[in-house]
């Protein structure tokens, strides 16, 4: 997921859910409403309070992918979807362990699984309404799941329904093909039941269920890429104003009945939400009480980072998560010269990955220095470094013997690309601009706006090719923690769309596709885990991917919130949960 962290490891096979759907919650929480740092972290909660009322304001440096749960693709947009719209399931809104939890939300339960774990049925709460006061079946389910399928219309979502499901060879979505009966895939037994029907057995199903993709949209109200202005809710809040890509207001839906929702508090009135906010005057705004939440959950910028460490009343207003999420810049192969593999791996040799690191904030807001795809949270990793240099400064007389092997012995240009909005892209960016310089290669940077990044511009296959965009400055976390969860959107060459979306520019290898098949259809814990671990080495060894930095994050809180606490889910403040103080 972009932006996002991971969850709880899921095994294969039915009984995994069904042992989901008989836990109980998470680890035990305590609330600390006194102003200190990391108060709303490590299983803590901040300031609790069931205070009702309030304004809370929202900035985001950049713009949403889109508003439309069937489309978004950042893991801040997932966390924040959960206000104006509701899934089959969602990530248990608590503090520490509890919020890897999946709980029922749209759904009475989690799915049951039949046949073997390749069909998952769930049933619909009852009395559950969209704003306009019509009741929501299990069709408006079925129908948003079916139409998160057009990735021409909807580039920026995951992939997972349109690989998985038992679609038709030749459906195309119900704009292109809506005479075609999807009955392989999805049915509907009455107005509260419906049934996925898989390609093959998984047992992490519910998984796919949490995804936005599964938020119920009334097919007479869906206007295609247009419905991202007026979105039909089934949350606490509903839209008042959306000025697309501009800012938004969310005001209480009085359609929504607390009853059919045991996951959200609904505390605050109304959310005023700004984009295009620059990343350095969120902080400032931040400090100053001007705002509450950085939406993205990306942490403060390098220069708020001493000013803040440095006022012991600033730091208190911080809290420190980890993440399972790799930060990472993808060196893209259709690219020449970075077609040859040993190009590639010059790049990898000379990059200062010490100096990436420092881009993002340094070991206390940055990160680890990484050598490896997966994270060291994500079970099966494997610690290795194929590209080792003293003190990870990079080796600059292995990065030229490379060069000479690919032909290039002077070295190259190409452009890197990152997301304007995102100070710390840029700085990663010019910290391999420098690096690479050593040995000749040549970087020249090119910015493109965050709500577009990959639809149109840096996951956008043809356009990476005509403009040159050799190397291509990402950032992931998994939809869950598991090395599926992980690697399947990123290292899959299957995911790669033509017309852009797939956050996947770089790695087109057939025989990961082929390691990931059985990966994911082994029911043995050990086997699996030591799967993702081999996929990882192959990936590292074309030299693909540069890994950067395991992500960490320095968040402030915003002055007044309350029930402010790090959902381990999202890696970052669960907005479900906020509230004011007054």
């Amino acid at each position: 997921m972009r932006s996002k962290r991971v969850v709880t490891a899921v095994a294969a096979g039915a009984a995994v859910a069904m042992a989901l759907s008989a836990c109980g919650g998470g680890s035990s929480s305590s609330s600390n409403a006194a102003g200190e740092f990391d108060a709303a972290n490590k299983g803590q909660v901040f300031n609790a309070s069931d205070r009702k009322g309030g304004t809370l304001k929202v900035a985001n440096p950049g713009t949403w992918d889109s508003l439309d749960p069937g489309e978004t693709y950042y893991g801040y947009s997932w966390n924040f979807a959960r206000l104006y719209s509701r899934a089959l399931v969602t990530f248990k809104p608590a503090p520490g362990d509890g919020s890897t939890e999946l709980v029922p939300d749209l759904a009475e339960s989690l799915g049951v699984p039949s046949d073997g774990g390749k069909t998952w049925t769930y049933k619909l709460r009852e009395g559950i309404k969209f704003e306009d006061g019509k009741p929501v079946t299990s069709k408006d389910v079925a129908y948003a799941v079916l139409r998160s399928t057009d990735k021409e219309e909807f580039p920026h979502g995951p992939a997972y329904f349109e690989q998985y499901l038992n679609l038709p060879a030749d459906y195309k979505g119900p704009y292109k093909t809506p005479t075609v009966d999807t009955s392989s895939a999805i049915t509907t037994p009455d107005d509260r039941t419906v049934v996925f029907h898989l390609k093959q057995a998984f047992g992490g199903f519910d998984y796919f269920a949490q995804l936005s993709q599964t938020a119920p949209v009334p097919q007479a109200e869906d206007k295609g890429k247009r419905y991202k202005e007026k979105i039909v809710s089934t949350g606490p809040y509903k839209f008042e104003t959306n000025e697309i890509d501009k800012r938004f207001t969310l005001v209480r839906n009085d359609q929504w009945d607390p009853a059919t929702d045991p996951n959200r508090k609904a505390l605050p009135d109304r959310y005023e939400v700004e984009m295009g906010v620059e990343a350095n005057d969120v902080d400032n705004r931040l400090l100053s009480g001007d705002l509450h939440v950085e939406v993205t959950g990306n942490g403060i910028q390098q220069a708020s980072l001493s000013r803040v460490l440095g006022d012991p009343a600033l730091k208190a207003q911080a809290d420190n998560p980890g993440s399972p999420r790799l930060n990472y810049t993808s060196i893209v192969p259709t690219v020449a010269p970075l077609d040859n593999l040993d190009c590639r791996k010059a790049i990898e040799f000379a990059a200062d990955r010490a100096s990436y690191q420092n881009a993002y904030g340094g070991p206390f807001s940055g990160g680890d220095i990484a050598s490896t795809v997966l994270p060291p949270q994500i079970p099966g990793h494997q610690k290795f470094d194929l590209y080792a240099s003293p003190e990870s400064k990079g080796d600059v007389d292995k990065a030229k013997q490379a060069l000479a092997a690919c032909g290039k012995p002077d070295g190259f240009e190409t452009n890197i690309a990152y997301r304007a909005e995102r100070p710390k892209e840029k700085a990663a960016a010019e910290s391999l601009q420098q690096s690479l310089a050593r040995v000749g290669i040549k970087l020249t940077l090119k910015a493109f706006p965050e709500g577009d990044y990959f639809s149109q511009f840096a996951g956008n296959p043809g356009y990476v090719v005509k403009n040159n965009l050799g190397l291509v400055v990402n950032s992931w976390g998994a939809d869950w923690n598991d090395g599926f969860g992980f690697l399947s959107q990123i290292v899959d060459s299957r995911v790669i769309r033509e017309n852009g979306g797939s956050s996947n520019i770089s790695v087109r290898l057939p025989e990961v596709d082929s390691q990931l098949d059985a990966a994911f259809a082994e029911v043995d814990n050990a086997k699996r885990e030591q799967a993702w671990g081999e996929i990882d080495k192959a990936v590292m060894e074309q030299a693909v991917i540069l890994p950067g930095v395991y992500a960490k994050f320095l968040l402030l809180r915003g002055k007044g919130l309350t029930n402010v606490f790090i959902n381990e889910s999202y890696g970052m403040y669960d907005y479900t949960a906020l509230g004011l103080s007054g």
